[in-house]
This record gives structure tokens, sequence and C-alpha cells, in this order.
């Protein structure tokens, strides 16, 4: 049954600059964790995921489509984090 408690099979690893790694086990942890500590809040894939854990705690998609599309947000996110470190380092 979808809701708040609805977990993934597996958690999904994330490591955040200055903040070590954590771990995020379903869509209700996801969708915080986007709300509240997104580096890069207006991506696709951040828009995507956001929705697709929406949906799934309104049983509308399952917990793995939320996954797959949390996952993506990660990589986007972390494609801006190296792309702002880059420019940071370099002077652009």
């Amino acid at each position: 049954m979808p809701g708040p408690n609805s977990r993934w099979e597996r958690p999904v690893e994330l490591s955040t600059p200055g903040n070590g790694s954590c771990q995020i086990r379903g869509p209700f942890e996801a969708l915080a964790h986007l709300s509240e500590n997104w580096p890069a809040q207006q991506g696709l894939q951040f828009v995507k995921a956001r929705s697709a854990c929406r949906g799934a705690l309104a049983g509308h998609k399952t917990v793995e489509e939320a996954r797959t599309a949390f996952e993506a947000a990660a990589a986007e996110a972390r494609k801006h984090f190296d792309g702002r470190r880059h420019r940071q380092s370099t002077g652009y």
C-alpha cells in the first residue's frame, strides 16, 4: 500500500559535499530531501523526481519508478555541482 512508509528495495546513497553521505530509503524521504536539501531545484530531472515521488505516495506510480526518477535527479545535481565547482576553480 502506498504511503509515507513505502520503501525501495534498496536505498539510494547520496554523497553531498560538506554534509557527508546519507541513505534515502523511499519516496517520502526522497521528496523531503528534494524539498529541503537539494542543490539544484530547477532542473528537469528534479521536477520529474518530485512528481514521481508524489505519484508513488499517492499510488499513481510505483515506488521503483520514483527511485529511478530520484536517481536521475541525483545525477543531474552532481553534474550541476561539478560544473559549478569547475567554474569556481577556473575563475568562470
